[in-house]
């Protein structure tokens, strides 16, 4: 069974920035790839960064409004995936979530199969 636990949202003001975490157990770490989602109240979920399953930058994607901001990456240990989030805007309040998958991963693309609980992160002054 595969299991993902995000941690690492929180509540930061508008400037400020966040590192989420996911970590994947269940199945061989080389082979996942990851997508991260968020979902804001009242609004449809959205992929805000994708990585390929070998942790490249040449495989990472992200959404345009995230695009310099935002940065997807896997941890050394390849169990973990990692979200780090500078400048955050009121606008990036949501639930995060990381998702993965054994097929390619990247914004826009299929959906993933695997999903965690999700994360918490609100930007407000």
């Amino acid at each position: 069974q595969v299991e993902l636990v995000e941690s690492g949202g929180g509540s930061v003001q508008p400037g400020g920035s966040l590192k989420l975490s996911c970590a994947v157990s269940g199945y061989s770490y080389n082979d996942y790839c990851m997508v991260w989602f968020r979902q804001a109240p009242g609004k449809e979920r959205e992929g805000i960064a994708g990585i390929g399953s070998d942790g490249s930058d040449e495989s990472t994607t992200y959404a345009d409004y995230v695009k310099g901001r935002f940065t997807i990456s896997q941890g050394a240990a390849r169990n973990t995936w990692y979200l780090q989030m500078n400048n955050l805007k009121t606008e990036d309040t949501a639930t995060y979530y990381c998702a993965a998958d054994l097929n390619r991963c990247y914004v826009g693309g299929p959906e993933p199969g695997w999903w965690g609980q999700g994360t918490q992160v609100t930007v407000s002054s």
